[in-house]
């Protein structure tokens, strides 16, 4: 298989920011007045919109602020990075690193918005690894829509049989796979289950396992 480009997720799959979302949530929830539901932070991994919003109504029906629990959420998220940084996943330099060495464009699909995307990446120092960046405010849907990585291998001139999408939750997972990339798994906070695995072209210990599967 040829490889031309290898598109990553960020949080959860080359920053080890996941864990911050899965505290700010519950924590933003309780402090507008409602209840956390069990096993929601997980579910919201990559949620883009409108199916953040829409999951929000579910849970809490059709008066609930997805947008003003949000900020909320944001602000314990920059707190929390204020206070203990933003840790890179095991093996994030090193994988980027040996791709540029070999060659092969290094993209980003990310549920972040661009200002914040950059803010992060240049301050852990990563920027200039990437050749292209895309985020969620750049296409109509979000993830598990495919419109992101769809958009990925249009900016890159690619088909995305051509690419390695890598990614550590289940909607970042269907929305590569709806794009028709080749999908690499890397678990951060929950295994694949049977179905998901079924669109995994791989399942991974670490970034740096990505290395074997490119030549």
């Amino acid at each position: 298989m040829s490889i031309k480009a290898v598109i990553f997720d960020l949080d959860g799959t080359i920053t080890d920011t996941e864990r911050y979302y899965q505290t700010a949530w519950p924590e933003a929830i309780r402090r507008c007045g409602y209840e956390p539901i069990p096993e929601m932070a997980l579910e919201l991994r990559s949620l883009g919109r409108p199916f953040a919003p829409e999951q929000f109504r579910k849970w809490y029906g059709d008066d609930f602020d997805y947008y003003a629990v949000r900020e909320v959420r944001k602000q314990i998220v920059r707190d929390l990075i204020a206070e203990n940084g933003i840790p890179l996943k095991p093996g994030a330099i090193e994988i980027l690193t040996w791709l540029r060495e070999n060659g092969i464009t290094v993209a980003m699909a990310t549920a972040n918005g661009l200002r914040r995307t950059e803010e992060h990446l240049g301050r852990i120092g990563i920027r200039d690894y990437f050749d292209r960046i895309i985020c969620a405010d750049m296409v109509e849907y979000g993830k598990p829509a495919p419109d992101i990585y769809a958009f990925a291998c249009s900016e890159l001139g690619l088909d995305p049989k051509e690419t390695f999408a890598v990614e550590d939750s289940p909607n970042g997972v269907k929305s590569a796979y709806g794009a028709g990339c080749n999908v690499i798994m890397v678990p951060d906070l929950t295994e694949p289950d049977a179905e998901l695995g079924r669109m995994l072209y791989a399942r991974v210990d670490t970034l740096t396992d990505i290395k074997g599967l490119i030549f």
